[in-house]
Order: C-alpha cells, then structure tokens, then sequence
C-alpha cells in the first residue's frame, strides 16, 4: 500500500498537475495539505471521474487538508482535538479496512509559526502539543497509524541546504524540533530517514532567490509511523521531478510504501 503526502498550495491552479501526478503515482490513499478551498468549492468531479474517494476540510482562501483514497473510509473525522476555539482547518483522518485489519491515517497541516514573538508562533508549539496529545491516544488504541504531512519543522541540520539560513525561522526553532522530537519520542517513525540519511534529501522548494535550480530546499514534508507499521515499512519515495512541471507547488509529494 502506497500512502503519500503532498502541499498542493491550492488544489485549484494545481487540478492538472494533481490529477496527472495521481495517474502516475500508484498511490493508494493520498493526504493533501494547503488545499485553499472551502469543501463545495473543491474540483471533487474531476478526481472522483477517475475513481477517488475525497474527503475534504477546507477553509477559504488558506489552510485546508483533503484524504483521496482508492478504496472509501470506513470512517472521516475532521480537526484536531484539543481547542475548541480553533478555527482553522488543518487536521483530517479517515480509518481504512485493509488486510491486516484496521489502518488510521491522518493528513495535517501544521502551522507556519511566523514571525517569531508573536502569537502565531505560540499557536504552532500548542497545536504540536495537541497533536502530541492525540498520537498517545491513537497509540493506546492500538490502531495502526499514518500521521502524514507539511509539518513545517525542519528537524535536523541535515534537512536543510544551509542551516543557519533558517535560525530566525519558526520552522527550524529549538521549540519547534524539541516538540518534532518528542513526537519520535513516543515511538513513531520518521519514514523518511529509517530509509535514507542521504544528504540534500529535501521536499521543498522556495519559488524565491532561485531555490529550486540551485537545490536550496529543505526537508519539511514528513510521514511519521506507529511502531506496528514501522515493521511493514518497505520503502519510501520522493516525487522531486514534480517541482519541475508546469505552474509546480513549492512543495514535492512524498510516499511510503508499508507491506499489507
């Protein structure tokens, strides 16, 4: 089973590379962040003529994550828990039958953090923490999960092509990588690096300063795994040439391959 994340930012002015993208791919349930369109306003026709169940949370004009899927979902809850004052939409998970029983996967879309000082910043280390909340719940149910996408933390040095460029950023704050860590801490997997420590291994792009033809990106895009799909994980796979097409996101998707 292929599982994959991907920042469309905006599903709209991406519909062809997004549907071209999902022909070639192989991908069996797909977690798409940044979709920037409120539910009755996404191209669900276009996808679902091809044969995909789409699940959407969406918000207007920012935020929004959406669940495709080749087989429909047993079950679709949308937003993270833990604040009932949160407007934004940037959580959604769906559970799927599979044939080793019962598998969870969530999409999000955790928050940009900037600038630091302000109440932004502190937003994103609560919806970590909320989100840290929730994987110790799913981990006590036992239920094998996929907590998949733009997590705009880069987690190591090595996750950047100049480090110290990002001090100043939200993304690469002591705060930001502690409540990545403690994430990882509580068993879960980072697919990407259980399968590579291979440098410059980036899955975003600036559309400034020339990024892409210089290969000036970063690692944000994560896929992190229970420990009981840990075990089943057969491979992973960056989508890189995508940034090259036409009108590209700033972002690459990223699949793994789990054995069931």
């Amino acid at each position: 089973m292929l599982v994959a994340t991907w920042n469309i930012n905006g599903v709209k002015a991406r519909i062809e590379a997004l549907k071209s993208w999902l022909d070639e791919s192989g991908a069996d349930i797909v977690c798409l962040q940044e979709i920037k369109s409120v539910d009755e306003g996404f191209p669900r026709a276009e996808l679902e003529s091809a044969g995909w169940h789409v699940e959407t949370h969406g918000q207007k004009g920012f935020n929004g994550v959406a669940l495709l899927s080749r087989q429909p979902a047993m079950a679709i809850d949308r937003g993270l828990p833990g604040d009932e004052m949160d407007d934004q939409s940037r959580f959604i998970h769906g559970l799927w039958e599979t044939a080793a029983g019962p598998l969870r996967v969530a999409s999000l879309y955790l928050p940009n953090g900037n600038p630091l000082g302000t109440e932004k910043f502190s937003y994103k280390l609560r919806w970590m923490a909320r989100l840290e909340t929730i994987a110790r719940q799913w981990l006590a149910q036992e239920v094998p999960f996929v907590l998949a996408g733009d997590y705009n933390v880069i987690p190591q040095p090595e996750d950047a092509k100049n480090a110290a460029d990002w001090l100043g950023d939200a993304l690469y704050q002591p705060e930001s990588r502690a409540a990545y860590r403690r994430l990882l801490n509580l068993g879960l997997t980072d697919a990407v690096r259980a399968t590579t420590d291979a440098a410059q291994t980036y899955t975003f792009w600036d559309y400034q300063a020339g990024a892409w033809p210089k290969n000036n990106g970063i690692r944000i895009d994560h896929i992190l795994l229970s420990p009981d799909l840990a075990s089943r994980l057969a491979g992973v796979r960056i989508d890189k040439h995508v940034r090259a097409w036409e009108k590209p996101s700033d972002h690459v998707p990223v699949l793994v391959d789990l054995k069931i």
